[in-house]
């Protein structure tokens, strides 16, 4: 680990209600970690019985939505534009679930259930090769396991989405 600072190699020390910390001596610093923040998002129909994924070109495995949540602006607004972005739908409504740290993309994901607007998919082949509504029973199969977020959050929207009004 390095100071993102000075680039100085940062040692482990013990801060006051922190445990141990990375440190920068150069500056006299502590360097706690930074990550970047997502919004991945469980669609689902106005009828709570489906349950909308996601193929990336050159993936076998269907994920849920997602994207970064920009400079300035709120969870909330980049669950609506990015689900926007990529399907050309309307959110109706949303619900926060839970979040989980992705270690291999170093990002703190936002899990938010999504009611989807009626209507066809319209996708952006450039990134996603399909996206297809699948049972409940056929995502859990269909998703990404091998304790993925995807997996994870899809489990636990599963257990929501009878109460998501």
């Amino acid at each position: 680990m390095f100071c993102t600072e000075c680039g100085e190699k940062l040692t482990l020390m013990f801060a006051n209600g922190e445990g141990l910390v990375p440190y920068c001596k150069n500056c006299g610093e502590y360097r706690f970690a930074q990550f970047s923040t997502a919004v991945s998002m469980v669609v689902t129909n106005r009828t709570k019985d489906k349950i909308l994924l996601a193929r990336h070109k050159g993936h076998e495995d269907y994920i849920l939505f997602a994207g970064y949540v920009k400079k300035g602006e709120t969870a909330e607004k980049a669950v609506t534009r990015e689900f926007k972005e990529e399907t050309k739908l309307n959110v109706v409504k949303y619900k926060y679930m839970a979040s989980r740290y992705h270690e291999p993309r170093n990002v703190l994901m936002l899990g938010y259930l999504v009611m989807a607007e009626d209507g066809e998919p319209v996708i952006d082949e450039k990134e996603i090769e399909e996206v297809k509504w699948f049972t409940f029973e056929e995502a859990e199969k269909a998703v990404k396991h091998d304790y993925s977020t995807a997996e994870a959050f899809l489990k636990n929207a599963l257990t929501e989405i009878k109460n998501f009004k």
